[in-house]
């Protein structure tokens, strides 16, 4: 479909009579899945301590079950950890880079964060692979005898990788930022050494836990490299050279919530009943195709993320066509952001769909598997109503 140019000042429309039912949009923490509620909660863990028979075998049970439902090899370890997806990068950073040149590879704000602690955290004099929102840097590029740390998709950006870039035969160890990845696309677990993420993303679950999957050579790796830095109580994953296998059974660093952990489990097992993984996919994929036909029957509105090979189907990053904006800076984009986000959610149409604040002016919109695609349809009309009216406040 061809877009007409935009010109001039919106009109505004009417008020649409249709809304979301659950107008939950937000990249993180994300929609719960569909039929959530409290009470449905399992709680005979809650007020019990996790080093309990009972909160050791439920966190053995989410562990178990997150196996399940990703498909992970029975050769790769799984351990919840504290402070969200960042604290599981940082683990895995702190205890297994410094054994070979490393290769960061950034393209949106938490890549950034990763470049940072690379740089002047660790000082690896790593190689920096950027590229601005919305693209990507050039993946071939890349020497798979470095460690090579990238996000699978950035939750910022709307950029995902593609299939098929990393070598079989690589002799650095990949780690994989997946948190806005895992439950909504197909992982290859064969060639990902570390997986981290969160669990308030894809399932909806609440913050900060995260989850750290380590793959047969990231553990050997572990047992045969000592860092050149101290390493925090929270980071140690062993003990006399080798792995500590209770942190991989449920065994956690600190103290969890177990509350936290009750909720990701529902969320797990509504999955599994959905069907497992297949079925994640397809629900997120659905969204995303549904917020696709959104922006192409708008003239005021484009993907951030301008190839669709690698276009996130998860966090999808939209920006103001250019002739719609002509003549606004990035403030007076900010500016209208701002707008349209607080009157939808002012009109409880849509939650939290401003772009993140580091990334270009735009709105973000989450089509994971918790969200339904009838309520990413029933958005569209709710958009042109928000651009009118922004324009005419």
């Amino acid at each position: 479909m061809t877009k007409t140019p935009a010109a001039g000042i919106p009109a505004r429309i009417e008020r649409p009579t249709t809304k979301p039912v659950r107008p939950h949009f937000s990249s993180g923490p994300c929609a719960k899945p569909p039929g959530w509620a409290p009470e449905r909660l399992a709680t005979g863990s809650l007020g019990r301590s996790h080093r309990s028979k009972l909160g050791k075998s439920r966190l053995a049970y989410a562990i178990d079950l997150t196996r399940e439902i990703l498909r992970v090899p029975a050769g790769h370890r799984i351990a919840i950890v504290p402070a969200s997806d960042t604290g599981a990068v940082e683990m895995a950073m702190w205890s297994l880079l410094g054994a070979r040149p490393v290769t960061v590879a950034a393209w949106e704000s938490f890549g950034e964060g990763w470049v940072t602690d690379a740089v002047k955290q660790l000082k690896i004099d790593p190689t920096v692979l950027r590229a601005p929102y919305g693209e990507l840097p050039d993946l071939a590029a890349i020497d798979q005898d470095h460690d090579v740390l990238f996000t699978w998709n950035g939750t910022t950006s709307g950029v995902r990788v593609p299939d098929g870039w990393i070598n079989d035969d690589r002799g650095g160890l990949t780690f994989a930022d997946s948190t806005s990845a895992v439950f909504a696309m197909d992982l290859p677990w064969d060639k990902l050494d570390v997986v981290t993420y969160s669990w308030q993303k894809v399932l909806g679950g609440e913050g900060g836990h995260g989850v750290l999957i380590l793959g047969p050579r990231a553990v050997e790796r572990l047992e045969s490299y000592t860092p050149a830095w101290p390493l925090p109580k929270i980071f140690r994953m062993t003990k006399g050279g080798k792995l500590i296998e209770g942190l991989f059974a449920g065994e956690t660093i600190n103290t969890p919530s177990m509350l936290a952990v009750e909720d990701y489990i529902f969320a797990l097992e509504w999955a599994k009943q959905l069907g497992g993984l297949g079925a994640l996919v397809a629900r997120s994929n659905a969204n995303a195709a549904a917020l696709d036909a959104i922006v192409a029957e708008r003239d005021w509105l484009d993907h951030l993320a301008a190839d669709p090979a690698t276009r996130s189907t998860t966090s999808v990053c939209l920006k103001f066509a250019d002739a719609a904006v002509a003549g606004l800076d990035d403030a007076g984009k900010l500016a209208l952001v701002k707008k349209i986000a607080a009157l939808l959610e002012a009109e409880d149409a849509a939650y939290d769909i401003a772009g993140y604040r580091d990334a270009p002016p735009g709105l973000r919109i989450w089509c994971g598997a918790t969200v339904d695609t009838a309520d990413i349809a029933a958005l569209g009309p709710w958009l042109d109503w928000a651009w009118g009216e922004a324009h005419a406040a």
